[in-house]
């Protein structure tokens, strides 16, 4: 054998106890893991065991603990019992008391409560009419009067104009005749201008008279003023508007001119009359003009003034010669007008007045209206105290009754259950009281029971 043989040898047999002595040291840590692991389990199942006891203990414990409650609850149990036997015989004598206190105090409270609503619907139903007449009865009055006046004033109104179509076909007749009675007069009174003034102003008045006017309150005769100079000034007629204006008539009846036309043969002589006539209403144009009565104290006039010619047929035959004559009269502020014009004007200015006259009524009426519904408020405030007044006698009503009646508390209550409870009662409350109280009494009495059994 070689050195190196040997070497090898000797390493091999080194190696292999070197193999089998890790191999013997690997199954010994496994015995020591496999012992400890046996320790280790066989410790948890001690303390296991341990905990066990322990918790076995603890129910022991709570176990006597429940039977001493259990026995002190008997214990209370039986004073209890005791307690509420002698509770028992107290409440007997209460209910007799009880019962006959709630029958009394049921009893006088529906009388009470009755007397005062009676007393109070009665009282307000009275009062009520009262108030109410006293404030309908002047308006019912007013408004039957307004009706009764604008069914007059309707009325008024269609006669007039009714009478106003006859009266224009009476007055063209009346010209004609006045035209020709006119024409005689003028014969007579030639040369007599006051006389002549007088027959016109006596035509004015009777035009005035048929128009519906009122002498005093809505024109006025021969009135008399001054300008700031002192002259006088006397207009024929002044008629009122309404909202302060006036009207000025003034008659012109100088019939010298057209009496010489209508009694002239000859057409040279009538032309040249009629002429004369022409010229004489172109003077009292200027004249009417130059006055001003528009500027004068104490008249209200419009921008015009009227100038009346009484005579139809002297007016009509002045127009037809000169056409032109109405125009001049206008842009010297004068209207010319006869009596079939004058009426219908003057007819316009009395509707007028009714018309205003109306008006005033209504304000009234609303005036009135006014007061009433001011009135009418403080009956609703009077009205409205009343009502809180009885609402507060309700409410009080109704706690009462809800003290008797209603709520796990109330009275009825109370009795119903000292009577379950063994009272002795030989009367029973009225069927009314107890079918509002005991359905709540019953529910308490099902929870009382479902309470004992459990």
């Amino acid at each position: 054998m070689t050195p190196s043989t040997l070497l090898i040898a000797v390493l091999a047999a080194v190696l292999g106890a070197l193999l089998a002595w890790l191999a013997g040291r690997a199954a010994t840590e496994r015995h020591r893991a496999t012992a400890a692991a046996a320790e280790a389990g066989a410790a948890a199942q001690t303390q296991a065991a341990a905990i066990r006891e322990q918790e076995l203990s603890v129910a022991r414990n709570a176990g006597e603990q429940l039977r001493a409650q259990l026995a002190a609850a008997q214990s209370e149990g039986a004073v209890l019992r005791i307690t509420l036997d002698k509770e028992r015989e107290a409440a007997a004598d209460k209910l007799k008391l009880l019962q006959q206190t709630g029958e009394e105090m049921t009893l006088r409270f529906k009388q009470l409560s009755q007397e005062i609503l009676e007393d109070k619907s009665r009282r307000f139903t009275e009062q009520n009419q009262l108030n109410i007449e006293q404030i309908l009865k002047p308006l019912r009055e007013k408004i039957a009067g307004f009706e009764l006046q604008v069914k007059q004033s309707y009325e008024l109104e269609t006669r007039d104009r009714v009478a106003l179509k006859e009266q224009i076909a009476q007055l063209a007749r009346l010209n004609q005749q006045v035209s020709a009675e006119a024409n005689n007069l003028a014969g007579a009174l030639r040369g007599q201008a006051r006389t002549q003034g007088a027959w016109g102003e006596l035509v004015l008045e009777r035009i005035l008279e048929l128009s519906g006017l009122e002498k005093g309150r809505e024109y006025e005769t021969q009135f008399a003023t001054r300008d700031e100079a002192g002259q006088r000034y006397r207009p024929d007629v002044v008629v009122h508007l309404p909202g302060e204006r006036d009207i000025i008539i003034d008659a012109k009846a100088s019939l010298s001119a057209y009496a010489r036309f209508s009694e002239a043969v000859d057409e040279a002589a009538r032309e040249l009359a009629l002429a004369a006539h022409v010229a004489s209403l172109r003077s009292h144009i200027r004249e009417l003009g130059a006055k001003g009565y528009e500027s004068l104290e104490g008249i209200r006039s419009l921008d015009f003034v009227l100038m009346f010619v009484p005579n139809e047929a002297a007016y009509i035959d002045a127009v037809r010669s000169a056409p032109g004559l109405y125009e001049e009269a206008l842009t010297q502020n004068i209207g010319l007008v006869c009596p079939s014009t004058l009426l219908p004007t003057l007819r316009t200015v009395n509707n007028l007045w009714k018309v205003e006259r109306q008006g005033q009524n209504a304000q009234e009426i609303a005036r009135e209206a006014g007061r009433l519904y001011d009135k009418f408020v403080g009956f609703e405030q009077d009205l409205s105290k009343l009502g809180n007044a009885l609402n507060a006698a309700g409410k009080a009503y109704a706690d009462a009754r809800g003290k008797l009646l209603e709520g796990p508390g109330n009275v009825v209550r109370k009795i119903e259950m000292l009577k379950k409870m063994g009272a002795k009662a030989s009367k029973q409350l009225p069927d009314a009281l107890r079918n509002q109280a005991l359905p709540d009494l019953g529910e308490e009495e099902g929870d009382e029971d479902n309470t004992g059994e459990a």
